[in-house]
């Protein structure tokens, strides 16, 4: 084993001159600019940003107004179904048939009228938020050219597996961006 150890280190000796030479042009590298890249988590810009919250409370509002709709059918289909239940005995086979006809159809007609809602909040969703996203772009673009990144990357899409946090820029997008989207900085 100690024959082993001392070849070794006789090898790594004999190769040390080389690597040394293959060193030297290291002060050339070192006076080239620094790389920098920044991330912004545009999830936290979305939710914190005045265009972005205002475009939530638009959606919620929306929500709130459709699920009203959805609460008086839900009344209608819960009194056609007692009246069925509790006078269903007494109706003839004709009367209840046709009420539970139309317990059916007012059941279907609702189910469609909540799947119409789903989708028009989730277009009118990506309508919102694909404009605060425009307009999110172009800020970004502009602070990474003012600040000399190379790359900005989107924390989650881009797997970030560490940032330091001095290259998160996703405060100061939301200040510039509510800067200029704000009442004195509207276009």
């Amino acid at each position: 084993m100690k024959a082993w150890l001392t070849a070794g280190l006789v090898a790594a000796v004999a190769v040390a001159p080389t690597a040394v030479v293959a060193q030297a042009p290291a002060p050339a590298a070192a006076s080239a600019p620094a790389v920098k890249v920044a991330f912004v988590d545009v999830q936290r810009v979305l939710a914190r940003s005045a265009a972005g919250v205002a475009a939530r409370e638009q959606l919620e509002r929306e929500k709130a107004t459709m699920q009203k709709e959805m609460d008086g059918r839900r009344q209608e289909l819960e009194k056609l179904r007692e009246e069925i239940e509790k006078k269903g005995p007494l109706m003839t086979a004709d009367t209840r048939r046709d009420k539970q006809d139309q317990f059916e159809r007012k059941r279907r007609d609702a189910a469609r009228m909540a799947d119409d809602f789903q989708k028009e909040l989730e277009k009118k969703e990506q309508g919102l938020l694909q404009k605060v996203l425009v307009d999110v772009s172009g800020v970004v673009e502009r602070v990474g050219k003012q600040r000399g990144y190379l790359l900005v990357v989107e924390r989650r899409g881009a797997t970030v597996l560490y940032a330091a946090p001095e290259a998160d820029l996703t405060e100061e997008i939301i200040r510039v961006y509510d800067q200029e989207s704000g009442p004195k900085g509207k276009k």
